[in-house]
């Protein structure tokens, strides 16, 4: 991006029986996507067809259109809202006096701002070279142009001269490095894994998830964590946090990347590794924008979800933003719960339990029957405590305890193991 903001025209085509709601819901993502690479949109042109042209996207009409809104309001850019081809890029660009990319390049463009570590860095690169190779054929002298403003950020060379070779080149390198970085991704979350259960807060972008993080961590005593901002794809890196139950068991919460409909398969495939962090969670907290076509984003969500295999995993999902509302949507049939509220303003302790209910970390009361020289009931009680203790006729210890439905299991089936040892052996 330059310093001066990009002045954008969305071309958009409504194709089929696609409805007037859908199309609408479409376009209002499509200005969203615009205003997070820091764009203006200034027009829109339209146009209701069977199919997409397979020269220009709308017909020559439209097209002719399309170049006087872009002269008559100075437009540096042109975004298609689905995936151009080459020939259509190059034919647009014959009739107007910008340049023109499609939803793809900007999705690419805000992950390109939004990456901040080594991984995300390479997994958008990784996205880009991949997007750019079957697109360098008759792009010439305009490939080797550096310049600023949406679509233009490269790819991490300091030169776009670029032939196949070179690329294919490239991406191997960075699939290599990146295969380097999941093998170390993968041995912190086992270790992590051993020690600690985890919570994935999935869902589309801009749900709410890395606010109802940050609340998380605050209500649970863990430290810091980053506010989100109210913004598309604010947080690309997932972030794991640890908190702790009032009885002071650990677990971790993570914020994993944003979801978008029909997300560039070459972000998805760069990102897998990343996306990963949700099938190998224990719980996965689906976060809902309750106010912003829920049940479209919840649709987006389970796909993804489907795609990587995490489907299996006891899922609970919470409809964020219902402050937003007049009236909130209705349950979430897919997920063991549905729950509503808003990570900024609303209570959340009914969420609190139910991820803890699934993890068995919430509390339950236990009564304890030891003998006086009998010390294997104290790993109970760790985070837990006594809340009454007497002793009986035959001298055993009867005491009624708070620990974790976890450690309530370990010691029953220590007591069931115990018993089983005493009648084999008389």
């Amino acid at each position: 991006m330059t310093e001066q903001r990009d002045r954008v025209i969305l071309v958009m085509c409504q194709t089929g029986r696609e409805s007037e709601d859908r199309f609408s819901y479409r376009k209002d993502e499509l200005k969203g996507l615009c205003e997070a690479a820091g764009a203006l949109v200034i027009g829109v042109v339209t146009q209701k067809r069977p199919a997409a042209d397979p020269r220009t996207l709308v017909g020559e009409g439209k097209v002719f259109e399309l170049v006087d809104l872009v002269e008559r309001g100075e437009a540096t850019l042109v975004v298609a809202d689905r995936e151009l081809s080459p020939a259509q890029v190059r034919n647009l660009e014959r009739y107007l006096p910008c340049r023109v990319i499609d939803r793809t390049q900007l999705i690419l463009d805000i992950f390109a701002r939004r990456a901040v570590t080594r991984e995300g860095r390479v997994q958008v690169e990784m996205a880009q070279l991949s997007y750019l190779l079957p697109r360098l054929t008759g792009r010439g002298a305009e490939m080797s142009r550096l310049g600023g403003g949406i679509g233009t950020r490269g790819p991490g060379e300091t030169k776009l001269e670029l032939d196949r070779r070179r690329i294919r080149t490239r991406l191997a390198g960075l699939r290599r490095e990146l295969e380097a970085i999941a093998r170390q991704r993968a041995t912190a979350r086992d270790k992590r894994l051993r020690e600690v259960p985890t919570v994935a807060l999935v869902g589309y972008t801009n749900a709410g998830k890395t606010t109802l993080q940050a609340r998380w961590v605050a209500d649970k005593g863990g430290g810091g964590a980053i506010t989100g901002e109210n913004r598309l794809f604010d947080t690309l890196d997932p972030a794991a946090r640890q908190v702790r139950t009032r009885l002071g068991h650990p677990y971790v919460v993570i914020d994993t990347v944003g979801f978008v409909e029909n997300l560039p398969h070459h972000l998805v495939e760069a990102f897998r590794s990343t996306l990963e962090e949700a099938r190998h969670a224990d719980v996965i907290v689906v976060v809902v924008d309750a106010g912003h076509a829920p049940s479209a984003h919840l649709a987006t969500t389970r796909r993804v979800l489907a795609d990587l295999g995490a489907l299996d995993k006891p899922i609970i999902t919470f409809f964020n933003k219902v402050d937003t509302v007049a009236e909130p949507p209705g349950p979430d049939v897919g997920a063991l719960v549905s729950l509503y509220g808003s990570a900024r303003h609303g209570d959340l302790d009914e969420l609190y339990h139910a991820v803890e209910r699934q993890l068995e970390l919430d509390e339950v009361h236990v009564t304890i029957h030891a003998r006086e020289d009998d010390t294997e009931w104290q790993s109970l009680l760790r985070g837990g405590r006594i809340e009454h203790a007497e002793t009986t006729a035959s001298g055993e210890w009867r005491m009624t305890a708070v620990t974790s439905r976890k450690q309530a299991h370990l010691w029953q089936q220590m007591q069931r193991d115990g018993s089983e040892h005493d009648n084999r052996h008389p």
